[in-house]
């Protein structure tokens, strides 16, 4: 009773991105459903799974994938009637209706401590034979980045193809691009996009891994191009552009697809494929993009990663953009590294000088004709109270009103590059770009089509009352180029996901920072540097902030830490960067977030910014095995059935309930009730494993968070040849009447384990929470 109980409530559990493209008809129109199936159930009549599925149906439907790796299911085009049909069969474990995601849209590899002569690139040959397969939209793989010049074979355990279509042959792939492939059939059904909606538009998108919209060959690059001598971006960022694994090879799974996105039902097919066809990476830049996050058996990116992460395979994921709001990071399942993003010491400096001689400082991309210092009048749309027009949306301005002159736009709603091309449309001769109040003072360059500079929003308050103030105030803009050496940097960027963790708080995420702002990394040449209609420049290179960029970077070093230490689990590799990660900016001061200027926090960096230099050789890691993950799912009270549909095999829950907050994670979240007053405590349990030297004698060293008492039992971890692995246990207490809690609702500390040469870092979470 209880398990149709849940599959009722499966069904019932509708996505918005569904029905806002599904046209009104009289008749309910097939939608696509993900079955989860107990593939233990199929008789032995059948030669294949594809055999059973099809004829468990009274009448012919449409089954899109069939998923045999990573879960055991299918996916297909159902009117309602034939789903619940299907839905009560009693090997249907669980389904859900598709949904569509979002990608979370050089000089970083020096930023991350690589280099050339020692330590992870030389120890790892530069990821060489590791393979990284990239779930994204597609590669366009004549880029130089993509050269296969001197590398070896492709790796004999490589099991995959390279699919061709349009614009796409065998040829394409290479000694670098082993294998491709493309996912559509999700996309084509899906109500609004599929035959109804127009389908795949073959004028601007290709049926092949190419990419039509850049965003997959940047992130490709950034993992693991071949280093690219004379690159830049219009002269900006110039130099040589590579990837953080230069000699790992490239699988492309394009999963996603111009202007309308990628589904959970081609995701779960090309994480399916990607197992099978031997990765050992693999770097997906896509999430939610409606601010929910999905009860993990409800979420095809974390059904797929937990069949990886099971296989060996380590995943890498993005953040998301939704920053700087509390509680805005995505991607939460605990088998997932999830990756934020922060600045590097490179920037792009524009000014906007005012009538009165006051300079404004901001950013741009801007390659074009410059204003060469002439005044223009200045004007901001906004001031009459109409949204529409303050944001610069398309057929808000009135030409009368700017033309002939520089235009204000508020940043929001629509892409930032197009405001520009409306101002442009209504006689506008250039725009300056302003933060509000959520985007703070945290800017991204861009590769504007007319002279732009982005402005935060304390400059953009001044320049508007500037503006209030003299009727005939006038402005220009100035471009200054490429300047390295910023300070500070890192920066927690303000757009990066934040915690806390929305589904499960023991749990911290985000797990880490990269660099995600201002990347240099290839592009294609099927669109401009804008990714609009209108731009037909083409460029070899591209820079792109968003966790979309940072997430292969933490792909490239995973590919690298793989290749030095072929033996680490998804779970070793990721508490090696966590446990080293760095938390202080070049100035060697704590690290600042973009958009408020204060102190960072581990709910805005996780255990810190990626530091390559120290996670070839961390000591000590914090491993897992895939029983400690079901364990995790039976203390957050997920039954046997629903973990059984992430996890393929049936499970059995213990008798005495785990603590998830016990989960073995590199890090310490400590949750106590509103409720609980006078002194409260909780104690956890962690075990370390030594990688390094094989006598080792730690000792803790702890940074109690304000407020809070934390010891460590025992103080001492002394390691041997005989003894690798080593558990303690850490116990915090609070006093509710001397807890004074920030900004972010917690305090902050760490408990680090220290030899004289590592210093094994977690980072602790002390917040409070309403009993439910």
């Amino acid at each position: 009773m209880a398990s149709l109980l849940i599959l009722t409530l499966f069904l019932c559990f509708t996505f918005t991105s569904i029905h806002f493209f599904s046209p009104v008809s009289a008749e309910p129109e097939a939608k696509t459903y993900i079955f989860r199936v107990d593939s233990f159930s199929k008789p032995a009549v059948f030669p294949t799974h594809y055999h059973w599925y099809s004829s468990e149906f009274t009448e012919p439907v449409n089954i899109l994938h069939v998923y045999d790796n990573v879960f055991h299911g299918f996916s297909a085009s159902l009117s309602p009637s034939q789903a619940a049909s299907v839905l009560q069969h009693p090997s249907v474990l669980a389904s859900f209706e598709d949904r569509r995601r979002q990608l979370h849209t050089t000089r970083s590899p020096q930023f991350l401590g690589l280099r050339n002569q020692k330590g992870l690139w030389s120890e790892s040959d530069y990821g060489s034979d590791v393979i990284v397969g990239v779930l994204d939209t597609g590669i366009w793989p004549e880029r130089r980045s993509f050269s296969d010049l001197n590398l070896g074979p492709v790796p004999t355990r490589w099991k995959g193809v390279c699919e061709t279509g349009a614009k796409f042959t065998a040829r394409n792939c290479n000694r670098k691009i082993i294998g491709a492939r493309f996912f559509s059939k999700g996309h084509e059904a899906a109500p609004g996009f599929g035959p109804i909606g127009g389908g795949i538009n073959d004028t601007v998108e290709f049926r092949s891994p190419r990419d039509a919209d850049g965003h997959g060959t940047h992130t490709a690059s950034t993992a693991a191009g071949r280093h690219a001598f004379r690159a830049s971006m219009s002269g900006y960022a110039s130099g040589i552009a590579k990837g953080v694994a230069p000699k790992a090879r490239l699988a492309v799974y394009k999963v996603c697809w111009k202007n309308s996105g990628c589904f959970d039902s081609d995701i779960l097919a090309a994480f399916d494929a990607a197992v099978s066809d031997g990765v050992d990476v693999i770097s997906i830049s896509i999430g939610g993009g409606d601010g929910i996050s999905s009860p993990y058996y409800l979420d095809p990116i974390a059904i797929g990663a937990y069949g990886a992460v099971s296989r060996g395979v380590f995943v890498s994921s993005s953040a998301g953009n939704d920053g700087p709001n509390g509680m805005s990071v995505t991607n939460l399942a605990p088998w997932l590294t999830t990756v934020g993003a922060g600045t590097i010491d490179r920037n792009f400096p524009a000014e906007v000088i005012l009538g009165d001689g006051r300079k404004l400082s901001g950013v741009s991309l801007y390659a074009g004709k410059p204003l060469n210092g002439k005044m223009y009048p200045i004007v901001y749309p906004g001031k009459s109270g109409v949204l529409s027009a303050s944001l610069c949306m398309e057929n808000s301005l009135d030409p009368h009103l700017v033309r002939g002159k520089i235009v204000i736009c508020d940043r929001g709603s629509n892409p930032r590059v197009a405001k520009g091309l409306v101002v442009n449309k209504a006689g506008g001769v250039g725009m300056i770009l302003t933060n509000g109040v959520s985007n703070g003072e945290g800017l991204v360059g861009d590769a504007h089509l007319i002279p732009t500079c982005a402005v935060g929003a304390n400059e953009g308050d001044a320049i508007k009352a500037y503006i209030s103030k003299n009727p005939t105030a006038a402005a220009t803009i100035n471009f200054h180029g490429t300047v390295i050496g910023v300070k500070p940097a890192p920066v927690v960027a303000s757009f990066s996901g934040r915690g806390p963790n929305g589904l499960n708080p023991e749990i911290l995420k985000p797990d880490l920072i990269a660099p995600g702002v201002n990347i240099l990394a290839a592009w294609t040449d099927a669109v401009g540097p804008t990714g609009l209609d209108l731009d037909n420049r083409k460029a070899e290179f591209n820079i792109l902030s968003g966790t979309s960029m940072a997430c292969p970077h933490v792909s490239g070093a995973a590919a690298l830490l793989k290749s030095a230490h072929p033996d680490w689990s998804p779970a070793a590799i990721r508490s090696a960067m966590m446990t080293t990660a760095s938390l202080v900016d070049n100035r060697l001061q704590p690290m600042t977030d973009e958009a408020t200027g204060k102190p960072a926090t581990p709910y805005d960096y996780g255990a810190g910014h990626l530091n390559l230099d120290l996670a070839l050789d961390p000591g000590l890691v914090y491993d897992l095995a895939n029983e400690d993950y079901v364990s995790f799912l039976c203390a957050i009270e997920y039954g046997p059935k629903t973990i059984q549909v992430i996890t393929k095999s049936p499970v059995n829950c213990p008798m005495r309930k785990p603590l998830p907050e016990n989960l073995n994670y590199p890090s310490i979240a400590a949750l106590f009730s509103t409720a609980s007053k006078g002194v409260s405590s909780k104690t956890f349990f962690r075990t370390v494993t030594n990688v390094g030297d094989t006598n080792g004698l730690y000792r803790v060293k702890i940074e109690a968070p304000k407020g809070v008492t934390v010891s460590v039992k025992p103080a001492k971890l002394g390691f041997s040849e005989k003894i690798r692995k080593l558990s303690y246990y850490v116990t915090i207490t609070v006093d509710s009447k001397n807890l004074v809690l920030n900004d972010s609702g917690a305090v902050f500390g760490s408990l680090s384990w220290v030899d004289g040469k590592h210093v094994v870092r977690s980072p602790i979470v002390v917040t409070q929470m309403s009993p439910l």
